[in-house]
């Protein structure tokens, strides 16, 4: 890749966005419903909180803390012992992602995965020593859409002007909090989310592939 930066720092979303998991998440998340007793439920309803905690989704349907903490363990021991199997690269992330930090970009994956599963998915990516920094969800007391996530990882990399960085994501989530952090943002379109779905959050851009991500990452502000 050549050219110079638009931005300091670019942070990414992990799933559905650097990494394919979407069919890992949704195996997952009815595993988990139906090794708790709980009626299945449409792939949608599931998606709509995709990029929010697990605790946050399951209170949908449970209230007790305890219970709500074993269905999050159920799925957790799921999501890792199928992940290798399920998740892979979306296409040219791998290298994109690499080119960004050969360019000297300030790189941060901001997600509202836990640690383990955060570091298990940049090993299927190739890219666990790629990032400068990982924000992910047992670092924030508030998870996207708040703009917490995002303002600790542009702290995190050197107190990154936000007007010099861009989040890049899939979700209304990561686009709501970039957004509100100051960031510009990317919405990206190969994950489970529609343009007309991520439209009214006004993402400074839509990439449809990594071609385009790295045309609006790499050129002229």
């Amino acid at each position: 890749m050549t050219g110079a930066m638009r931005f300091d720092a670019v942070l990414f979303d992990l799933d559905g966005t650097l990494l394919d998991s979407v069919a890992l998440i949704l195996a997952s998340w009815h595993h988990t419903l139906a090794a708790h007793g709980l009626p299945p439920v449409r792939d949608e309803v599931i998606l709509a909180g995709m990029g929010t905690p697990l605790e946050a989704g399951f209170s949908q349907w449970v209230s007790d803390r305890e219970e709500i903490a074993r269905m999050v363990a159920t799925y957790r021991a799921h999501n890792l012992a199928h992940h290798d199997a399920m998740a892979r690269p979306y296409p040219g992330i791998t290298e994109l992602v690499r080119g960004l930090r050969e360019r000297g970009a300030q790189l941060a994956v901001v997600t509202s995965k836990r640690r383990e599963g955060t570091l298990k998915g940049l090993r299927a990516l190739g890219l666990e020593d790629t990032f400068h920094t990982l924000v992910c969800a047992d670092d924030v007391t508030r998870a996207k859409p708040h703009p917490e996530p995002v303002h600790l990882a542009l702290e995190r990399l050197g107190k990154v002007d936000p007007r010099r960085a861009v989040f890049v994501g899939d979700s209304t989530h990561d686009m709501e909090s970039g957004r509100a952090a100051g960031v510009h943002t990317a919405a990206v379109l190969w994950g489970p989310f529609t343009r007309e779905a991520l439209e009214p959050t006004s993402p400074s851009a839509f990439v449809r592939d990594a071609a385009e991500l790295h045309a609006f990452l790499t050129g002229p502000a």
